[in-house]
């Protein structure tokens, strides 16, 4: 979980809450609940602050899996991650990437099953 995660992170560098807090410039208490999972939701900014004092990505902190570690590869172009860098200050929470990520592969599911529908109605129609 993201709390673990945190938690052994910030072990693993040496710091004591205060002193990520402080450094990460958000609150103790709040990073506080995170760890002992109490608060399961943080805002992307928040969690961008973190990451970035640490020295890691956001896809370790919420997947487990870190980029940094990865061979280097263009995950994201220029423009996409003007987009997410654009949503994350405006706001975006994690959560609302992930209905959006849940609305697009429904989008997409939708979009294939109006493709075999309209297939199997021109098979009708030929036969």
């Amino acid at each position: 979980m993201l709390g673990e995660r945190l938690k052994r992170l910030r072990k693993s560098k040496g710091y004591s809450l205060s002193e990520l807090s402080e450094l990460a410039g958000v609150s103790k208490s709040y990073l506080s609940y995170l760890e002992r999972n109490i608060q399961t939701n943080p805002s992307l900014q928040f969690l961008n602050k973190i990451a970035t004092t640490l020295g890691t990505d956001l896809d370790y902190l919420l997947n487990g899996t870190n980029l940094l570690d990865k061979p280097k590869v263009q995950v994201m172009d220029d423009e996409w991650r003007d987009l997410v860098q654009r949503a994350i200050a405006e706001g975006m929470s994690k959560e609302d990437f992930i209905h959006f990520k849940e609305y697009m592969e429904f989008q997409k599911w939708q979009g294939s099953k109006r493709q075999q529908f309209q297939f199997n109605k021109r098979e009708e129609d030929e036969a």
